[in-house]
Parts: C-alpha cells; sequence; structure tokens
C-alpha cells in the first residue's frame, strides 16, 4: 500500500509540472505553460485518433468537453476509427493523426514489427472479459480445455491476453482450445447456439452481459484478476514524428490525457455523460458509471513502471509466440516507451 501512494505522488508531480493537487483542474486555475506560451498565437492543431465504441477512452471526451485540450494549449479534433484499433495505430504510425489510445495488446505486436509510435502514458486497466454461459458449467480457466471460445478476430488482444492466461494455468491457448471469430453482434448468440463456449470480449459490451442478466453468465476471468490486478490496459501512443518534430506538443498532449483520467477517477458521472452518445441504445448514465468504476482509471503508469508493465506483456506475448523469441522484453520496452514527461 505504501509503495502506492508514493507512485501517485510521484505520477501526480510529473504530470503537473508543478506539483498541483488533484482539484486544481477543477477548480479553474490558470491554464497550462504551453497555452500561455502560445497566447495569441492560438491553439496547436492536434488530430487524435480514438474508438467511440469503446468506454474505457471516455475520458478522451471529457478532455474534449471539458477544455482539458484547450488549457494545455491544444486544439483535438477527435478521429473515429470505430473498432478498427489496427487502422487506428497504422493512421499515428504514418501521421495521419498526431496520436490515440489503444489495447496494449492489440497495439505490442505492431510496435515490435517497427511502427513509428510511441507510448508515452498507461491510460487505465481492465475493460477484457471472458465470459461463459451458466448452463455450460464452465467455472474457471481449466474448465475451457478442449472447448471453443469466441473472439471478434483472430488477432484481438482478448485473444492474446486469455491466451496468456490460458499458458499461466498450463492449458496450451494454440492446441488445448479453438478459437473462432465472430462479428460483434453476433458472438452472443454464437454462444446461445452452442456454436462456442465462451466469449473472450470488451466492455461495455461484456460488461452488461453479466450484469443485465444476473446468473445468466459467469465470468470465468478478466483482466483485473490472476495477478493482473494493477496492470494498465489501454496505453497512449503519439507519432514518432510528432515526439521528434515537437516534443512540447507532445509533452502536453500526454498531460492532457492524464488529466482527464484524474477527472473521471473523481467525477465518473462527466464521462459517463461524455460517452453517452457514443453508448448503446437505451444506456442510461448510471450505467455507465458503474463500467467505468468497474475498471482502473487511476491506474495510469508513467516512467519505469510503464516500461517494466511493457516489458512483462512482452515476456508474456513471447511465451505464448505472438513475440518473436529474439525479442528481448526490456530492450523492447525501452524502444517504444518515451519519456515526455520528465524531458
Amino acid at each position: 500500500m505504501t509503495q502506492n501512494v508514493v507512485t501517485t505522488s510521484r505520477r501526480t508531480l510529473l504530470r503537473s509540472g508543478l506539483g498541483a493537487a488533484l482539484a486544481a483542474p477543477f477548480l479553474g486555475l490558470g491554464v497550462g505553460s504551453l497555452a500561455r506560451a502560445q497566447g495569441a498565437a492560438g491553439l496547436k492543431p492536434i488530430k487524435f485518433a480514438s474508438n467511440a465504441s469503446a468506454i474505457c477512452l471516455a475520458p478522451v471526451f471529457v478532455a474534449q468537453e471539458h477544455g482539458i485540450f484547450e488549457k494545455h494549449g491544444l486544439q483535438v479534433e477527435i478521429v473515429n476509427f470505430g473498432a478498427s484499433t489496427e487502422a487506428l495505430l497504422e493512421a499515428i504510425a504514418t501521421g495521419k493523426a498526431d496520436g490515440g489510445i489503444g489495447m496494449a495488446l492489440r497495439w505490442l505486436k505492431a510496435l515490435e514489427q517497427g511502427f513509428d509510435v510511441k507510448i508515452t502514458a498507461g491510460t487505465h486497466g481492465g475493460c477484457s472479459r471472458l465470459v461463459a454461459l451458466q448452463s455450460t458449467g464452465i467455472k474457471d480457466l481449466a474448465d475451457l480445455k478442449g472447448k471453443t471460445i469466441g473472439v471478434t478476430d483472430l488477432a484481438a488482444p482478448g485473444k492474446n491476453f486469455f491466451s496468456i492466461l490460458l499458458h499461466q494455468a498450463g492449458i496450451n491457448p494454440e492446441t488445448d482450445v479453438k478459437w473462432r471469430a465472430f462479428s460483434t453482434d453476433v458472438l452472443e448468440l454464437a454462444a446461445q447456439r452452442g456454436e462456442i463456449d465462451a466469449i473472450a470480449d470488451g466492455d461495455p459490451r461484456a460488461y452488461f452481459w453479466l450484469n443485465d442478466t444476473p446468473g445468466k453468465y459467469v465470468q470465468v476471468a478478466s483482466n483485473l484478476d490472476h495477478g493482473f490486478e494493477n496492470r494498465v490496459c489501454c496505453i497512449a501512443g503519439l507519432s514518432g514524428s510528432l515526439l521528434r518534430d515537437d516534443p512540447d506538443t507532445a509533452r502536453a498532449l500526454t498531460r492532457a490525457l492524464l488529466e482527464a483520467q484524474d477527472w473521471t477517477v473523481a467525477k465518473p458521472e462527466d464521462a459517463a455523460k461524455a460517452f453517452l452518445p457514443q453508448a448503446p441504445k437505451n444506456r442510461t448514465v448510471e450505467d455507465l458509471i458503474a463500467v467505468l468504476k468497474d475498471q482502473t482509471h487511476d491506474h495510469t503508469p508513467t516512467g519505469a513502471d510503464l516500461k517494466s508493465e511493457i516489458a512483462q506483456y512482452a515476456e508474456e506475448l513471447r511465451a505464448i509466440n505472438i513475440f518473436r523469441r529474439s525479442t528481448d522484453p526490456q530492450e523492447f520496452a525501452e524502444r517504444v516507451y518515451a519519456d515526455v514527461l520528465t524531458a
């Protein structure tokens, strides 16, 4: 517990640049140093790639709606790539977008292959779940041996993450289970028809499957259990060209994103309201607050903490043959992380 307090204090100091208290953004205590320096020159235009259907990215909309980007001297245009996180990352790598947020276990393989994107912060933990209908009798990872798991695609972050858990439980994710891909709108139907035995998917869908009809589904695992309680799920990535050509803007954008995470923790109702236009039909602000509170939006590692988590993922992905055997996890983490907050 003491370690968490020390890390949080250090992180807050790095974000603010002045060691300001968390409440400061909400009290309107001035604008960021970059904004003051720009003055009449105006705000720096930024294109930010996002997946509007992912509730864990609600803080991005908080930053836009509550002036956090402007406070840091930025005029941000959010470009929605839907669920296509590969296209999102490619847009950042090719300079069509300046930055974005995506799931670590979707992006790390592409970064291993050399995409020109650097990770500058972790944004939260949680949002991936492995669920099964209660009627299947599946209760834990051991019950999945010989079963079929449904995913949205065969490179999905859920497939990668739960392959890691299966491997750690002594189940070969390549030979002891079968993976089948279905579009998001038929995954649940496939489970009900018995075409798959379990579903690996993300929030808000997976959260609502579990909670809309209590007792219908059981959560077999998530990326907030089995030793992953303090592990990041999504990461902020900025284009290599932005970091090289305009490090001040890269720093400002990262600080704005982290401040939006703090805001979401302090005022989840604001994040829920900001995300509501993108939410599944007939969902309420209260529904969305419940999802956000079930995730860890206060887990936003940077610096050595984030590099350690990246290296852990790299080692785990190498163990399940997603990463090359020749990839050194520590060297990989050093290569793909950029420390913009202390530069």
